[in-house]
């Protein structure tokens, strides 16, 4: 009779400092990578319809809140429980200082507003990135969910979840906690 042991293979837990050294000694394809929770993410390509949905909702957000203040792509940093393993870079971010002000990322107490566009993606977003960004305090973050033609705009950051959660269909109106009298209705852009 043979028994099995179950062994827990030993897993590196990445770092930012990892990442960024990876970049430094021109690991290929470091620009495609994203660390979250101490695992280093292969970023999807983008598709058409991603490409398309952050184009026209970056166009939104410049004539809502100006270029200077939209960021697109860029890292940011999380709480502080979680900034050693974590450097997730969202598709979109409003910031409360102008993209001139920074010498390093945004922190969560600078984002006014931060968007995921998900295809592939939803899921991830949903939960593990929701989940972070709760933990960081950022007080409003969007996942245009393209498949199901759905915003989950989450609201209210407590712990490591949103106490507000409320899904708009792409004709319905969206307005930011940023600036309440902005409204974004997906399917007229």
């Amino acid at each position: 009779m043979s028994v099995v042991s179950s062994v827990e293979i030993p897993r590196k837990i990445w770092t930012r400092a990892d990442t960024r050294l990876l970049v430094e000694l021109g690991f290929p394809n470091a620009e495609k990578l994203e660390l979250i929770d101490g695992e280093i993410i292969q970023k999807v390509g983008k598709n058409q319809p991603h490409i398309l949905w952050q184009n026209l909702i970056l166009g939104w957000l410049h004539a809502i809140f100006g270029s200077e203040y939209v960021q697109v792509e860029s890292s940011i940093y999380v709480s502080a429980e979680d900034v050693l393993t974590n450097e997730p870079e969202p598709d979109l971010i409003v910031t409360s200082k102008s993209v001139r002000e920074y010498k390093d990322n945004a922190t969560p107490a600078d984002i006014r507003l931060l968007i995921e566009i998900a295809d592939t993606t939803v899921n991830f977003d949903l939960s593990t990135k929701a989940r972070l960004y709760a933990r960081a305090g950022i007080v409003e973050y969007w996942v245009v969910d393209i498949p199901n033609n759905l915003v989950h705009v989450h609201r209210v950051p407590v712990k490591d979840a949103y106490t507000v959660v409320v899904k708009y269909k792409f004709n319905e109106g969206i307005s930011p906690i940023a600036d309440p009298k902005a409204v974004l209705c997906l399917e007229r852009l």
